[in-house]
């Protein structure tokens, strides 16, 4: 593999220098294809990645054409998905179906899904009749699903094998497979029996029995099971590696640490643009690919914005009595948002991470039903008692004391019950959870705060 350039007129902290960047540009400018490959050459694949998605799109498709076949597999398999797209689409299919035959099947799924049919079925021609069969099968999983994720290049040993046997099976094989850190033992139909770290294999004697070295217990993953929760198996069990099993039970490939790094990292990025409703959130995403990913979220709190000013209005004539109400009322329902989207943010991880079950639903409203009890009493007593001094009126601190325990009470329980119920709808409680609960905390806090001064008798 080749070495990251840590020379300074590359890199620097881990990023190209802007004067490199200059010097590329001005190499493409010119057309000097020569002087472009001779200052990409000595960069680590994902430093080549990271040089494309500096570039401009017109720049992108020139540095493409002028590295030829020195954009290999594993320049590809760094990209950016929006900007793999472009380099991609300035390549012959024949061209690609090289690169798709040195990747990995996982890799080389994760390109081809992206195409568009008819630039899929032409670069699947183009590969040999063993490596399209493997990704047209992975290809007929569902997305984002362990067989979409998982790859075929594995060790499997009968478990009637010697260790000695194994190890002359390894060598004759040449090592075509690149890194592997557990060999799979299956039956004579070629279902999983156990797994043998690579360790054992080499600190055990020659002759001892694959039966007496493997360990039998395993964690295996079914193809159709969803990429998430095979990550939370990842993590609850420290896996390595894992056995993705077809529906008959047998070996259909193997999911590594390294495949589930990416997805923990981009499916927690996922939740956190999906609660503040900016779509994929990925600075390369086409401009009006991006307005209509916002733009649906952006009507949706219109909407819950008029209910909000719709109860205000229906207390105008007590506002323009005492119009402090005015001033002080968005503090009660921002205080109420607030509790909403903290409550909320931890029952979206809960559900996500699968800590919150059945079993302990009931207990987590209680708990966080307490909490938010602590901290509307808390803000109550500081809002309640600062008001009261502020405006000389204890009735009014009184007012809005009452209001914010009630309002950050019933932010609560939103917090919980709207992802909750979205949940059992089928809905993703990461995508409309926010606009609910903001919508209900907003209302509940004028509500509140403007009918109690009304009923109080504050407003004479």
């Amino acid at each position: 593999m080749t070495e990251p350039d840590t020379t300074p007129a590359a890199m620097e902290d881990n990023r190209l220098q802007p004067g490199f960047l200059r010097a590329i540009e001005a190499a493409l400018e010119a057309e000097d294809e020569g002087e472009v490959r001779a200052l990409v050459k000595p960069l680590h694949p994902a430093d080549i990645a990271d040089l494309f998605e500096q570039l401009s799109p017109d720049s992108r498709a020139t540095l493409a054409t002028a590295l030829g076949t020195d954009l290999n597999a594993e320049v590809l398999a760094e990209l950016n998905d929006w900007v793999r797209d472009e380099v991609v689409g300035e390549l012959a299919p024949d061209r690609l179906a090289e690169a798709v035959a040195e990747m990995d099947t996982d890799d080389a799924v994760a390109l081809i899904e992206e195409l568009e049919p008819e630039d899929q079925e032409a670069v699947l021609d183009e590969l040999p009749a063993a490596d399209r069969v493997a990704i047209e099968t992975a290809l007929s999983y569902p997305e984002e699903s362990a067989g979409r994720l998982m790859q075929r290049e594995l060790i499997a040993v009968p478990e009637h094998w010697t260790l000695g046997q194994v190890i002359d099976f390894l060598r004759a094989e040449g090592n075509d497979i690149i890194d592997f850190w557990e060999i799979f033992v299956v039956s004579p139909d070629h279902k999983p029996v156990g797994t043998m770290r690579l360790s054992w294999v080499l600190t055990s004697p020659r002759w001892l029995a694959v039966s007496d070295v493997m360990q039998r217990q395993q964690t295996l993953i079914p193809v159709d099971m969803d990429q998430e929760e095979v990550a939370l198996r990842f993590q609850k069990y420290a896996l390595i590696s894992a056995a993705v099993v077809d529906r008959d039970g047998r070996l259909a490939g193997m999911i590594t640490a390294d495949d589930i790094v990416h997805i923990i990292s981009d499916e927690a990025g996922e939740d956190i643009l999906k609660l503040s409703g900016a779509g994929d959130g990925d600075i390369f995403e086409p401009v009006f690919d991006s307005y209509k990913a916002r733009i649906r979220w952006l009507i949706a709190n219109l909407l819950t914005a008029i209910v909000s000013a719709s109860i205000i209005a229906s207390f105008g004539a007590t506002i323009e009595k005492m119009v402090v109400l005015a001033a002080l009322s968005p503090i009660v329902a921002s205080i109420g948002g607030n509790t909403g989207n903290q409550t909320m943010a931890v029952i979206v991880r809960a559900l996500a991470t699968g800590q919150m079950t059945n079993a302990n639903t009931r207990r987590t409203i209680t708990r966080e039903a307490a909490i938010a009890l602590l901290n509307g009493t808390t803000m109550a007593i500081l809002l309640g008692t600062g008001v009261a001094l502020i405006f000389a009126d204890p009735l009014l601190g009184g007012v809005i004391a009452a209001a914010t325990l009630f309002n950050l009470v019933i932010a609560g329980f939103a917090g919980v019950l709207v992802p909750l119920g979205l949940k059992r709808l089928g809905v993703d409680p990461a995508v409309a959870s926010s606009v609910f609960v903001t919508m209900i905390t907003d209302s509940m806090g004028f509500l509140l705060f403007l009918g109690l001064a009304s009923a109080s008798g504050l407003v004479k």
